[in-house]
């Protein structure tokens, strides 16, 4: 079995990119695995994935050296599992707000020579039991990612990094804004100190900060210290690129009427 490369390049204390594949279609990470990401999260909590729709997406994803990592739809030992069994090199866990839910992410991906309680099944990460490489080495190859995402986990945030075997604390801002009663004012003093908390607290701990970016502020981040970073997801880069596309034609404009023609005015 390849490895995970990602893991590698953030012990080294390197930046990796990746983006969200949220649209079901295989020719999104078909094509989008062609343009050098370092990882894809497939979503199973907002995107409407299957799990057997994630298996297809990852396949789809052939000869790309992108690596595959899968948003679970929640803290749970079978959920986790499943999209582990799939092909996944990682999951982000989302909603992790204290140590015993940190740990019990970290249970639910290894298997139990790890200390873990993952269940053995011959699925296709494994090449359906033929590759007898995987249950030995996988564990290792694992990214495991933490969502901090609600006030009740930056107050627990120590308890949570102290959990060993957790790689990247990912910062969901439209849900931890929310949280914090300061929805989508990401310029606002209390969210700038809870990005400083986390960043403070996991780099203590070794375990590397990450958030979710858009094309206008990716470096902004960056900058700041965030180094598990995705460029927005496919329906973003969808929309970004047709936004600038129409924004460089000239003598015509769309259809008042449209959703988003206040962003053409």
């Amino acid at each position: 079995m390849r490895r995970n490369f990602v893991r590698r390049k953030l012990k080294e204390g390197k930046t990796s990119i990746g983006t969200w594949i949220t649209i079901g279609h295989p020719d999104i990470p078909d094509i989008l695995g062609n343009l050098g990401f370092d990882w894809f999260v497939f979503d199973t909590e907002h995107a409407p994935h299957s799990v057997e729709t994630v298996q297809h997406l990852i396949q789809t994803m052939g000869s790309s050296p992108t690596i595959p990592l899968v948003r679970a739809a929640w803290n749970d030992m079978v959920m986790i599992k499943r999209v582990l069994d799939v092909g996944a090199y990682g999951v982000i866990i989302p909603w992790v707000n204290s140590k015993e839910e940190a740990e019990n992410a970290v249970k639910y991906c290894l298997y139990p020579q790890s200390g873990g309680l993952r269940g053995t099944g011959p699925r296709k990460a494994s090449n359906y039991g033929f590759d007898r490489e995987y249950f030995d080495v996988i564990d290792e190859e694992l990214l495991i990612g933490v969502q901090i995402e609600t006030e009740k986990a930056l107050k627990n945030l120590e308890d949570i990094f102290s959990v060993d075997r957790i790689d990247v604390a990912y910062v969901g801002p439209y849900d931890l804004s929310m949280s914090l009663g300061i929805f989508r004012q990401f310029d606002d003093p209390k969210f700038l100190k809870a990005l400083e908390t986390v960043l403070n607290k996991a780099e203590a701990a070794g375990v590397t900060p990450g958030i979710h970016c858009s094309a206008n502020n990716i470096n902004h981040y960056i900058e700041m210290g965030f180094r598990f970073n995705s460029l927005t997801s496919d329906v973003g880069l969808l929309i970004h690129g047709a936004v600038n596309a129409i924004r460089g034609i000239k003598g015509w404009r769309p259809l008042d009427s449209a959703p988003a023609a206040y962003l053409f005015k």
